[in-house]
Formats: structure tokens, C-alpha cells, sequence
């Protein structure tokens, strides 16, 4: 028997003992009973949050997969599926160990992460070391398991180019989310057809490129071809394409982008930096930002703070980490303190 019939057999029925409403009893009931509006929540949402006898405190018995009101005992649903794990974990270690999924999707894959991947290890599930007719057979699968990733051009065109990004974005210290931009940005130009003519490291770079500039976090042309394949002039072409043809929104570089970097590569303070940041934004307000790289303004900036809180500085060192001539870095230093002294005066 039930535990609904069994508190039903207990409790007595409250519909026997009440009286019978009248005719008349149920017009004035009718009368002044409010009507309900169709957009406030109906008798049935009520009754999951409450109890529907008693309007009591529903709870959740995971032993017995049931819900039973806490003041009258009465069984509102039973034989509840329990969605969660099998398995208990004590801290988030344990529970990354006993987790069955596997790694989300991403685009920085050609395959998105979704193929089977076998790895490197001649060993078996204990540990154990394979023999060498395992080991043979291992490596053919692994063989046919490579073939079978990519079975025509544009996937292993799209293999090439996303790793060609993932290696450039580590050699610069870019984040996950700009390499994850630069796959999407290539992805749209392999869809776009727009690789015939040009290489696919030509490509991958300009896509790195932009993705960079669309996160904040910038690299000037020079750095990203010291690690690229490509020469300069072949990324900035090839960018300008991508830019034009997919209808990519490119915002003009910051200067004061570059200033966190640079700042930090040189072991300065923050009272440089953020005086650095002082000097930009005055000669943003004057003007004379117009026109000049904002890879030389920065690195200028970063110099000239570092001059104005004291700090052991040369410009060969700051040449060094901005990839800029020393020559620049000289003219700009002048004119960043020149717009100083006349928003000081």
C-alpha cells in the first residue's frame, strides 16, 4: 500500500464532512471572487510551490524519489528521475576525476574537438607497457585515425591555419580568446573564399592580427612579423583584405593599450604607468596623437614617465620591448612633454 492511501485512510475526508454549497452560496461566491488574469500564475504553478491540501512546505526525499509535504505528510509526486551523477565528490579535484564529459567545443579545432584523439603513450589502461605487436598496431591506428580527421583540403587547410594561429598567439602571449576570434575570423575567410591568391600563413597572421585589435590587446605589425613566416607588407595587404571583404568593425589602434605591456616588460611602477596614461590622454587632447603610430606614442609615453618619476630607464631598453627605432622614440618623447607644458601653462 502507498503512503499517499495510507494518509489518506488516516486523515479524514474533508469533502464528507463539509456542507454542500447552495445554489444561492455559490452565485455570491461567483460575485465577489476577483477574476484571474491570464498573465498571473495559475492554481497549477501554486500547488508545485505549496502543498494542495494543506498549503504547506514542499520538500524533496531523494531516498524514497518523492516529494512530501512537510506539515501533512501528503505525497504530491513519486518515482522522481534523479538527473544528477551516481557518484558523490568531496572537493572539486575529486569531482574533475570522476567526471565522464570531455573537453567543450572550440573553435581553435578543425574538427571543433569532437573527434577521437589517441594518445602517444604505448601504455595500456593500468599503466602497463604495450608489446611490440600492440605497439605496431597502435601506431597504424593512430595512422588511419590522423587520415580520417582530414579527409579533404579545406579541413586540413583549416588543421594548417589553426595551428599556425595557436603558435603564434603563444610566441606573443595572447589569450584564449583572441586565438578563439582568430579561428572564427579564418573559418569566415575559408566559408568567404577568399584564400585563392594568397597563403595560408598570410591569412592566419591578418586574422591573428585583427582578432588582437578587436580585443584590446594589440601587436604591432613588427612583432607579429618576427614570429610569423610572412613578410610585413604581405600582412598588411593581406589584412586590409580580410578587413574589407568580410565587413570587420576596426576601431583606430589605442595608444594606451600598449602601455600595460610595456610597462610591465620594463619592471616599472604604477605610478608610471598611470603617468604614462597622463601624458596620452593630454596629447590626445591637444591633437598631436593625429597621424603618428601608436606603437611609437606609447613606447615615448612609457619613456617619458619613467624620466618624470625617477626611474632607471634608457631608450635602448624601451627600443627593445616596443620594437621601435630609437630616432621615434625621441621625437615623440619631445612633442608628448611639449603638449605637457602647454596644457600645464
Amino acid at each position: 500500500m502507498s503512503r499517499e492511501s495510507v494518509f489518506q485512510r488516516l486523515v479524514p475526508d474533508t469533502l464528507t464532512m463539509t456542507e454542500t454549497p447552495t445554489r444561492t452560496q455559490t452565485d455570491e461566491r461567483h460575485q465577489t471572487e476577483p477574476k484571474t488574469d491570464p498573465e498571473t500564475p495559475t492554481e497549477t504553478t501554486r500547488e508545485r510551490e505549496q502543498c494542495p491540501e494543506c498549503d504547506g512546505r514542499l520538500v524533496a526525499d531523494d531516498e524514497h524519489a518523492e516529494t512530501v509535504c512537510v506539515d501533512c505528510g501528503l505525497v504530491v509526486e513519486e518515482a522522481e528521475i534523479d538527473r544528477g551523477p551516481e557518484w558523490r565528490a568531496f572537493d572539486a579535484a575529486e569531482k574533475d576525476e570522476k567526471s565522464r564529459v570531455g573537453a567543450p567545443t572550440t573553435n581553435m579545432m578543425h574538427d571543433q574537438g569532437l573527434s577521437t584523439t589517441i594518445g602517444w603513450q604505448d601504455k595500456d589502461a593500468y599503466g602497463n607497457s604495450l608489446g611490440s605487436r600492440q605497439r605496431q598496431k597502435m601506431q597504424r591506428l593512430r595512422t588511419w585515425n590522423e587520415r580520417f580527421r582530414t579527409r579533404n583540403s579545406r579541413e586540413r587547410n583549416l588543421k594548417q591555419a589553426l595551428g599556425e594561429i595557436d603558435r603564434m598567439a603563444s610566441a606573443l602571449g595572447l589569450p584564449e580568446n583572441v586565438r578563439e576570434t582568430a579561428s572564427v575570423i579564418y573559418r569566415r575567410a575559408l566559408e568567404d573564399d577568399l584564400l585563392p591568391g594568397r597563403s595560408i600563413e598570410g591569412v592566419a597572421t591578418a586574422s591573428l592580427y585583427a582578432a588582437a585589435r578587436q580585443a584590446g590587446t594589440p601587436r604591432s605589425l613588427d612583432e607579429i612579423s618576427a614570429i610569423s613566416r610572412v613578410e610585413k607588407n604581405e600582412i598588411a595587404r593581406t589584412y586590409r583584405y580580410v578587413v574589407r571583404e568580410l565587413g570587420l568593425e576596426m576601431e583606430p589602434a589605442d595608444p594606451v593599450s600598449y602601455v600595460p605591456r610595456f610597462a610591465s616588460d620594463l619592471e616599472l611602477s604604477d605610478e608610471t604607468e598611470l603617468r604614462a596614461r597622463d601624458l596620452l590622454a593630454t596629447a590626445k587632447a591637444e591633437g598631436i596623437h593625429s597621424g603618428k603610430s601608436p606603437v611609437g606614442l606609447a613606447a615615448a609615453a612609457v619613456y617619458a614617465a619613467a624620466l618624470l618619476t625617477n626611474e632607471q630607464v634608457t631608450q635602448n631598453d624601451v627600443s627593445d620591448v616596443a620594437s621601435i627605432s630609437e630616432v621615434t622614440i625621441r621625437n615623440r618623447y619631445h612633442e608628448l612633454l611639449e603638449a605637457e607644458d602647454g596644457a600645464t601653462s
